[in-house]
């Protein structure tokens, strides 16, 4: 990196100012993402997450469950009433 000639002590000046109000909107930037990521992680927001992971593997496979779920309950159900 360079090093930038400065002619005068407004120009000192004017160069601090821009890097003070760069430092505070990165500042800014990170607590906003500090704050989104401490929101995430809230026992609601996980219990969603996981449920909504497996809602989209359980509807994709949701004709496969049916198919075996049901020969199981009517075994079930039989045997029930033989009283095996």
């Amino acid at each position: 990196m360079a090093k930038k000639k400065y002619s005068s002590y407004a120009e000192i000046d004017f160069d601090l100012e821009v890097l003070k109000l760069e430092k505070d909107i990165n500042f800014q930037k990170l607590n906003l993402g500090f704050h989104k990521t401490r929101e995430s992680f809230t026992p609601q927001n996980i219990v969603h997450g996981f449920l909504s992971s497996y809602k989209t593997i359980l509807s994709s496979s949701y004709p496969t469950l049916i198919n075996i779920a049901i020969p199981l309950v009517f075994k079930w159900l039989l045997n029930k009433k033989r009283g095996d």
